[in-house]
């Protein structure tokens, strides 16, 4: 019960500093095989793009972190093409580090501001 509890209390805490942004969201979710990244423009309740490692194509043997790293840059270049730059990052109940942070680096390497 006290992981869950942690896990709710850092996404409130994460969530409540992204709310007062106008900016683009980007939404990370991970599970144990694959990782989602998604961009969601909150005003008007729709999601912009989304990228998944279930879709992309990998080498056999490619880890989870270098699938993540590939999400990153996919979503950067699709958002590049809709002409957005500057977004808020948004890890959810996810600790920065590993995977999020391998996302979250590959897309500020492509281009992204956040």
């Amino acid at each position: 019960m006290q992981k869950k509890n942690n896990k709710i209390s850092r996404q409130t805490r994460v969530r409540a500093s992204i709310k007062t942004s106008l900016r683009p969201r980007l939404s990370v979710h991970r599970s144990n095989v694959h990782i989602w990244a998604q961009l969601i423009d909150d005003q008007k309740s729709v999601t912009i793009v989304s990228v998944n490692s279930k879709n992309l194509k990998f080498k056999a043997g490619d880890t989870k972190t270098v699938k993540a790293t590939q999400v990153g840059s996919e979503i950067a270049k699709l958002a590049l093409e809709k002409k957005i730059t500057k977004i808020v990052f948004d890890r959810g109940s996810y600790k920065f580090h590993g995977r999020v942070k391998a996302l979250a680096e590959a897309a500020r390497a492509a281009g992204l501001e956040f």
